[in-house]
Parts: C-alpha cells; sequence; structure tokens
C-alpha cells in the first residue's frame, strides 16, 4: 500500500483487512486516527475505472445529497491521480443477504421490522427525488444496533423532471429486475423500485428468491409472467402484500404512500413507517405535504450553472455546489477532546468552501482537466458508455507550496495528538502469538459445530472444499477460497475461517463472500457446510437490549 496514493488516505485513518471486493473495487476496514472510530473505505482504481469513472461520481454525488438514518452515510472522499477513496459509515454486521442465509429464512415479525426501514428509506429517496435502481439484500448492510443501512448508489437516477419522468436504462441485477425494464420499455424508476422491494420482501419471508433459474433468459420469462410460488408458512397477509408489489402492469403496483400504512407493516405497530430523515440537516424542501409525500416534485438543488441535455433528462450534483462540514466519524472520546482536535486538523477541502456533508480532498491535479461541464452529465449506463472522463473533484487552485507547509504542520500535529491518545487509551490485551484461532462473539455469519478442536474442524474443511473442486489458499485458520469457470475465470471468492467463540464456548466457522453472485455462493456454501458433518446451526444473536429500538419490539424466534 505504499506510494503516494495511499499517503493522504494515511494520514487520517489506519488501514486494516480487506472485506469485500468487486470488479473495480475493494473495501478495507479502517480506523480514524484521531476518533479511534471504525470506518469503511472503498477503494477504486481510476485506470481500471475507465468509463465507469462517472458512475462513481453519480455515486458520490448522491450520497452526499441523501442523509437519512437508514442509509449508509459517507464521511469523505479522497482522490489521488491513480485511486478514489471514499470514507463510509462502518456496518459491523454485513450484508443483510448473509443474515438470511443464517437464519434460513425470517419470521414474519423479524422480516417486518427489516422491511419497514427499507420502506422508510425508500421513501426518503423517492421524497428526494432519486431511484436507487439496484435494490437486494446485498446492497443493505446491518450496522452495530442490528438496523439496516442502504448503500451502492452507482445506478440510481434522478429524472429532471421528477420521479414521474420516464427512463431507458435496463439495469440493475437480474433476479430483481421489474418485467417493463427486462421488456426495453420505459419505465417510471419508483415503479421499478417497488417491484424490487417485493422480491426483497419474498427473500427475506422464503430464504429464496421467486423468480430464479441458472439460465438468465428463463429466468427474465419468469419475471414477465410473474408468476412465482407461495411457501406454505406465508401468511395470508403478506402473501397479498407480495402480491401487491409484485404486479406486472407498473400502474396497478402499491405506491410507496401506500406501503408506509399497509396493515402488514402496522401489524404490531402503532405509528406509520416514518420516512423523514432523523438528522438535523435534512432540507427543509424535503418535508411532505399534508397529502402525503411530493414524489413527483423535482427537488430544488444548485448545479452547475449550464444546463445538460441526456437520453434520460437524469441530474447529478456538480462539484461546484456548497455542500455541509464534513462529518468525522462518531468518537468515543470526550466532546472537549474532539473539538480541540477537529479545530486542529482542518479535513475540509478548499474546493467545497463551507461544504455541507461530506468532503472531497483532492490530491496531486491530474494534467488532463477535464471540463466541469462533462461532470455533470447524466447516469452512467453499462450498455452506453460515456466518453472517458477523469474525475477532477479539485475545482480550487491551491499553491502547492502553502499545501506542502500546511500538511507538514497538520501532519506533525496529528501524529502527536494520535501518541497522546494512544498513552491515554487503556493497553489492549496482546494478540495471540501462537498460531491459534481468532476469538470472536457470536455473530449471523459464523456457524458453530460440535467439536472442540479447531484443527480437527480446518481439516475436514480442507477435505470437503477438495472435494468440491473449490480452490483455497490457507493462511493460519482463515482458508481464502475461489472457484472457476470452464474457461478459467474467477467466478466466486470468499473467505472461511475458524475461530473460537466465546459465548458460548465453541468452535465456529466464519463465513463471508468477496466476490460473486450472492445466492450461487448461498447454495455453495450450503452445500460445503451440510458436507461438514460437524455443522449445527448459525450462531445465537446479540441479546435484544444491544439491538435497535424497533428490533426489540419482538421476541426473538428460535431457530
Amino acid at each position: 500500500m505504499a506510494g503516494d496514493d495511499y499517503e493522504e488516505i494515511l494520514k487520517y485513518y489506519e488501514l486494516h483487512g480487506t472485506v469485500g471486493t468487486g470488479g473495480f473495487a475493494k473495501v478495507k476496514l479502517a480506523r480514524h486516527r484521531l476518533t479511534g472510530e471504525k470506518v469503511a473505505i472503498k477503494i477504486m482504481d481510476k485506470l481500471a475505472l475507465q468509463d465507469d469513472l462517472p458512475r462513481v461520481k453519480l455515486e458520490i454525488d448522491a450520497m452526499k445529497d441523501l442523509s437519512h438514518q437508514h442509509i449508509c452515510r459517507l464521511y469523505h472522499v479522497i482522490e489521488t491521480p491513480k485511486k478514489i477513496f471514499m470514507v463510509l459509515e462502518y456496518c459491523p454486521g454485513g450484508e443483510l443477504f448473509d443474515y438470511i442465509i443464517s437464519k434460513d429464512h425470517l419470521s414474519e415479525e423479524e422480516a417486518r421490522i427489516f422491511f419497514r426501514q427499507i420502506v422508510s428509506a425508500i421513501a426518503y429517496v423517492h421524497n428526494q427525488g432519486y431511484a436507487h435502481r439496484d435494490l437486494k439484500p446485498e446492497n443493505l448492510l446491518i450496522d452495530e444496533e442490528h438496523n439496516l443501512k442502504l448503500i451502492d448508489f452507482g445506478l440510481c437516477a434522478k429524472p429532471k423532471g421528477g420521479l414521474d419522468y420516464h427512463l431507458n436504462t435496463c439495469c440493475g441485477s437480474p433476479a430483481y429486475a421489474a418485467p417493463e425494464l427486462i421488456q426495453g420499455k420505459a419505465y417510471i424508476g419508483s415503479e421499478a423500485d417497488i417491484w424490487s422491494m417485493g422480491v426483497l420482501l419474498y427473500a427475506l419471508l422464503c430464504g429464496f428468491l421467486p423468480f430464479d433459474d441458472d439460465n438468465v433468459m428463463a429466468v427474465y420469462r419468469k419475471i414477465m409472467r410473474g408468476k412465482y410460488s407461495t411457501p406454505n408458512w406465508l401468511s395470508p397477509s403478506s402473501t397479498l402484500l407480495l402480491d401487491q408489489m409484485l404486479q406486472v402492469d407498473p400502474k396497478k403496483r402499491i405506491t410507496i404512500q401506500h406501503l408506509l400504512s399497509h396493515p402488514w407493516l402496522m401489524h404490531g405497530f402503532s405509528d406509520t413507517v416514518q420516512w423523514q430523515s432523523k438528522y438535523p440537516h435534512s432540507r427543509p424542501d424535503a418535508q411532505p405535504e399534508d397529502t402525503g409525500l411530493k414524489l413527483s416534485t423535482p427537488v430544488t438543488r444548485k448545479v452547475a450553472s449550464k444546463k445538460h441535455k441526456d437520453k434520460e433528462n437524469v441530474e447529478t450534483v456538480s462539484a461546484l455546489r456548497n455542500e455541509m462540514p464534513f462529518v468525522l466519524p462518531k468518537t468515543p472520546l470526550a466532546k472537549s477532546q474532539i473539538e480541540t482536535q477537529v479545530q486542529a486538523v482542518p479535513l475540509r477541502a478548499s474546493a467545497f468552501k463551507e461544504s455541507q456533508f461530506t468532503a472531497v480532498t483532492p490530491v496531486k491535479k491530474p494534467d488532463n482537466r477535464t471540463n466541469a461541464d462533462e461532470l455533470a452529465a447524466a447516469e452512467i449506463l453499462p450498455e452506453r458508455r460515456c466518453q472517458s472522463v477523469e474525475l477532477d473533484l479539485d475545482l480550487a487552485h491551491v499553491d502547492s507550496s502553502q499545501k506542502k507547509r500546511k500538511a507538514k504542520i497538520f501532519g506533525s500535529l496529528e501524529r502527536g495528538l494520535d501518541k497522546v491518545i494512544t498513552m491515554l487509551t487503556p493497553s489492549k490485551k496482546k494478540r495471540c502469538t501462537r498460531d491459534c484461532p481468532r476469538k470472536l462473539k457470536a455473530h449471523c455469519n459464523i456457524t458453530t459445530t460440535h467439536l472442540l478442536n479447531p484443527d480437527e474442524l480446518l481439516n475436514e474443511i480442507i477435505i470437503v472444499l477438495s472435494k468440491k473442486h473449490v480452490e483455497y489458499v490457507q493462511k493460519g485458520y482463515t482458508l481464502k477460497c475461489q472457484t472457476r469457470s470452464d474457461f478459467g475465470k474467477v467466478t466466486m471468492e470468499f473467505e472461511l475461517e475458524v475461530c473460537q467463540l466465546t459465548k458460548p464456548e465453541a468452535v465456529g466457522i466464519r463465513r463471508q463472500r468477496l466476490k460473486g453472485d450472492a445466492w450461487v455462493y448461498k447454495r455453495l456454501i450450503e452445500d460445503i457446510l451440510s458436507s461438514c458433518q460437524v455443522c449445527c446451526r448459525c450462531a445465537e444473536l446479540p441479546d435484544e437490549e444491544t439491538r435497535g429500538s424497533e428490533y426489540t419490539v419482538f421476541k426473538r424466534m428460535k431457530d
């Protein structure tokens, strides 16, 4: 990780292990040097992105514009000549998808808790004039309080004419795509999101997809027919709700307004779903009228001085506009200490003046400056590539000598503060220096076993992987696994780690998907674990007191 590209990010954050990978990006766990708070840093290679670079710009713009308790927060963006670093809120619970795997399928009570949060987030997103267009369990993370956070706005759209304006791009994941997208028709983004939410709710309640097949074209045919099976454990009310969301005709689909007070979502709750942002810096124009959400009204925003036309007439936010001050990750330190540190080390970039939500810190401007008009162009589509656009978030000229001098002063100050914090922080127990498994708390992506000997379990997993023709590299008690297609292309990457559980005392298997189709991964993991005869069940989850406020309203269902 050496080099100029990592030099700037390392001023603020300590980088730790990789928690996810994608086509052109990887996500690392990190810790803020001043506050000590954990964050997730999405690292993207600009050269590899090429024509997809404006899609990253679109995602950054959207996440700066959206501030909600069920949307993952963007704290900081740092750009270098070769890399883009997005500093995001860390959600230790992982993907909602992994949680579904661990439970097989969710009870209606638990699914209702999660789905109310999803409806809250999407109602807010729609009210802000956006359509997400890639809703699926992999794009919902679970935070430390067991609440959901929506991520991945790279495919979102914000039509200038409001959400009633028709879009044309077929994007997202095939299994969650609405029929009108597959048919190549012009569609309304909010209606397509409702369909995807229906597929998502089905996955929560059933543990598998309503429209599934190994052949993508067969999946498309099933979606266009809109026929799916209903397991016998579904209640009549949940079956009715799914039917209202999975309507092939988008005009017959239930709307987000009606979902807020739907009887299934209201069961056990005295209030309708609260979709408004709880963060204090919500824009005043986001408040609805008495008649409901203003979903068709475009939100007034400051954009670049020139207007741009696009095939789908989609607006993106220019980096020229003012933003709110950079938000530090939350800190366990005293408020007075943090105020002193924030004053000592300003993390705000000059390009945003008094910026609003998040700061972009550009480093070493590329020589080939792109016209700002190109950056304000419309959304990026996989099948309609734009000209290669160099993402240049620095629109202010900064004297290089002054910048170096400030960096030296602030760097020295920050290192000094870091030492003080280290001295004042109680020392942690030393890590196990001998070859032994990590001690982990029970978690939804950990499967417990009947064994007490970790080496015996590790050997059994290795035998199973060899039988299943899964390639692996062993590092201690962690197996980095991958599968390949007939042509040698890597199709799946995941980790299996033998760990020692603290409560209950047992040996477990931690699993984590890094790359590849989520449902293919689910089937493969189930096959591997079922072949390990010692596996018994998924680990117990945290006590109700450690969960979010809404989560405590129902009693945990036993597996």
